[in-house]
């Protein structure tokens, strides 16, 4: 039997999480339309004059590509998937744990699944990296967040890394938004710099 404690603490880690679902929002595209797992979308800066659309970048003309954007605003770019940590969800959500694919294939014949990569040498920013391998088991590297940018206004976002709900008893210090870097004429992501909003527009 359990005791009036054990119970007390229980009940309330099902209260926290029925809040926590509740408040979670659904992710809005350009059409103010929920996001959906599995449905393709463009990913691409909510401010003009800071890139194009997501894609994958060959950065050193090998193996992994990176995950970057067009140089320019167009109709380029690669489309991706998201598939929610909750188990049974319909609708991708703020602020929990989704993984990010590519609808796409590359000369690597890899997974083109967003993982954070290990600390650059040169920029010291952790670059997001197209490939995360299957045998990870349970990859945390491999989720991250969408986050609405300001309260008051649906539709613009950033994305994070901080996988709280895939695993959360760890205790993250290296946390951090996904933002531009610039290099050799590439515009990849990373993490550890500044925050860049971003839209999702649905593919036709």
């Amino acid at each position: 039997m359990m005791s009036p404690t054990s119970v007390g603490n229980l009940i309330s880690c099902i209260c926290l999480a029925m809040a926590i679902a509740t408040v979670a929002q659904p992710v809005l595209d350009t059409a103010g339309r929920a996001l959906q797992p599995g449905v393709d979308y463009y990913i691409k800066p909510a401010i003009t004059d800071n890139g194009g659309r997501f894609t994958l970048i060959n950065r050193n003309n090998s193996c992994p590509f990176f995950v970057g954007q067009e140089n320019v605003s167009g109709p380029a770019g690669l489309p991706v998937t998201f598939a929610p940590f909750a188990a049974g969800a319909t609708v991708v959500r703020e602020s929990r744990d989704q993984m990010i694919t590519f609808s796409a294939s590359t000369t690597c014949v890899s997974s083109t699944a967003w993982k954070v990569g290990e600390t650059d040498r040169v920029t010291q920013r952790r670059l997001i990296v197209a490939g995360a391998p299957a045998s990870e088991g349970l990859p945390i590297r491999s989720y991250f967040m969408i986050n609405r940018v300001e309260p008051e206004r649906a539709g613009v976002y950033s994305l994070r890394w901080c996988p709280t709900e895939v695993c959360p008893t760890c205790r993250f210090s290296n946390c951090g938004p996904i933002g531009a870097l610039v290099e050799n004429g590439k515009r990849l992501l990373a993490l550890d710099g500044s925050v860049l909003p971003v839209v999702f527009e649905r593919r036709a």
